[in-house]
This record gives C-alpha cells, sequence and structure tokens, in this order.
C-alpha cells in the first residue's frame, strides 16, 4: 500500500505536469485558432481528464472533459467559443493552484 506520503509526492508530481499543460493551452489560445492548435488543446484537455480523476481531482477531470468537448466541436466546424474556452482553462488553472496549495 502507498503511504500518504508517497502518495502526496504523486499528487504533487501531478499537479506540476497539470500545470504545464495549462500554461501550454493558455500559449495557444494567445495565437489565433488554427486546426493544429485546436488538436493539441484537445489533446491535452484529454490527458487531463484521464488523470485528473485517476489522483482524485474529479473537478480537473469534469472541467477538462467540458473542455474537450467544447474544442472538438469547434475543431470540427462548429460555432467559435473562445470565451467558453478561456474560461474553462481558467477554471483549470484555479483548481490546480487550489489542490497544489492545499497539498504544502
Amino acid at each position: 500500500m502507498v503511504v500518504d506520503h508517497e502518495l502526496n509526492e504523486l499528487k504533487r508530481e501531478f499537479l506540476d505536469e497539470a500545470l504545464e499543460k495549462v500554461v501550454e493551452m493558455q500559449s495557444a489560445l494567445d495565437q489565433t485558432p488554427d486546426r493544429a492548435s485546436l488538436d493539441r488543446l484537445a489533446y491535452l484537455a484529454h490527458q487531463l481528464k484521464g488523470s485528473g480523476g485517476s489522483y482524485g481531482y474529479q473537478r480537473i477531470s469534469d472541467d477538462a472533459a467540458e473542455l474537450e468537448k467544447v474544442v472538438e466541436s469547434m475543431a470540427d466546424g462548429g460555432t467559435p467559443q473562445e470565451e467558453k474556452i478561456h474560461q474553462f482553462v481558467l477554471n483549470l488553472r484555479s483548481e490546480i493552484d487550489r489542490a497544489a496549495r492545499e497539498l504544502r
């Protein structure tokens, strides 16, 4: 069985990687969205969706799932929803920051 200290260390590593993904998302949003950047956003969101729940961060997982849906819809020619995408990315950032503070 993994002791709490080891589990907390794994959670810290996850949150560090999650933060890197969100920073990359924010950087991608600063550019005009094209198919490649939307595909990358969807990929990053998909990764967070899967791993967030594994570490007990359901809200990160849920927000990432919603973000992935919106980005994929936009990439497939759906209505541009940049504001919604920005909001999901901000939500992810604040949730990651909150979770990291709790582990300190």
